[in-house]
């Protein structure tokens, strides 16, 4: 049975990873229509790195606890609660609340997990192959034969997007810096170090006349230089403004500029933005449809989730700090109950 405490982690205020700081509250209580999840893994995200440096909209009053993504068991039903019930295997998208023991989920968030899938391989999909497969299927709506340009391509997300566009038959190019090559490489992609090469002239040389897709979590003006990338009918899909974080608002303002402008050439070619969990509150069934379909190929193994480091509770700050520094390549989960 639980404590009665519920050991995490809060942001309490806005700076470096200092203002992380592990806290000790009550153990939540779902209201109607809710559940309580006891997690067994939690993800770390850029958006929790963006929240910490104020730089993410509509986030709460500090403190606060962040965590993006959770996979664990049921512990405890609100009333009215009935598709789930007490020790039932869990995902879900929380945005925040993740970096906790246990973290209260609205029914309607949660998607199913088989029991047999390990949980830290489990919540990797969650937010970054969910952001994966729908970039390339919902938005850039990708076929076989086409190629891409993913940039960040050793990341959490980047590394996920690698593993589903080789599936879908796409040729790839990856940036990243050089000491992240061979991992680029491995799954796939041609890697460009974006340190030491533009990497516009060397995908020109690459993929002469652009490439059907580019993914974009820079922001600022890098927008711009990845919409040059596109071929006739290609699709530029912006999904995060990491930029922010060295140059401040100013370059994600610019960088939404950008892409405003970008919507209304008429060229034929496509930028959109996207946010999964814009996209999750307006298609429910596609997030639950998306996210079952990535299990079965976890369950089958067609991919497999690159966890750069398995971190107790307790070094959240950590966890960060190697995220914000891009020290790791893929995810890194967080294990609340070690």
């Amino acid at each position: 049975m639980p404590s009665g405490k519920n050991l995490c982690v809060v942001i309490t205020g806005q700076g470096g990873t200092d203002v992380l700081k592990l806290a000790e509250a009550d153990l939540p209580v779902p209201g109607p229509g809710q559940v309580r999840v006891k997690n067994l893994a939690s993800g770390v995200a850029y958006a929790d790195i963006l929240m910490r440096h104020g730089l993410y909209p509509k986030i709460p009053a500090f403190p606060f606890s962040p965590g993006y993504d959770i996979v664990g068991d049921i512990d405890a039903l609100g009333e009215g609660v009935q598709k789930f019930v007490i020790g039932q295997r869990v995902a879900a998208l929380t945005m925040i609340g993740g970096y906790a023991q246990y973290t209260i989920v609205p029914e309607t968030h949660l998607v199913r997990v088989p029991a047999y899938l390990d949980p830290a391989e489990a919540v990797s999909l969650v937010l970054n192959y969910v952001t994966a497969w729908q970039m390339l299927h919902r938005l850039a709506c990708v076929r076989p034969g086409q190629s891409a340009l993913i940039h960040g391509a050793a990341g959490g997300v980047g590394t996920a997007v690698l593993q589903l566009a080789k599936i879908a038959g796409l040729r790839m190019f990856g940036t990243a810096s050089k000491a992240k090559h061979t991992i680029v490489s491995s799954l796939g992609a041609t890697p460009i170090d974006y340190r030491t090469e533009n990497f516009a002239e060397r995908l020109e040389r690459l993929s002469p006349g652009g490439v059907h897709c580019v993914l974009d979590p820079i922001g600022g003006k890098h927008w711009l230089a990845s919409y040059r990338c596109l071929r006739a009918q290609g699709t530029l899909v912006c999904y995060g403004a990491s930029s922010a974080v060295a140059e401040g608002k100013l370059s994600a303002g610019l960088g939404f500029a950008i892409l405003g402008m970008l919507k209304l050439i008429p060229d034929g070619r496509r930028a959109y933005w996207y946010n999964i969990k814009n996209l999750r509150d307006a298609r429910p069934d596609w997030f639950r449809e998306d996210l079952a379909r990535l299990f079965e190929l976890l369950a089958t193994r067609q991919i497999e989730p690159v966890i750069a480091a398995k971190l107790p509770l307790r070094q959240a700050a950590e966890a960060n700090r190697l995220l914000e520094n891009a020290q790791i390549s893929g995810k890194i989960v967080l294990l609340p109950q070690a």
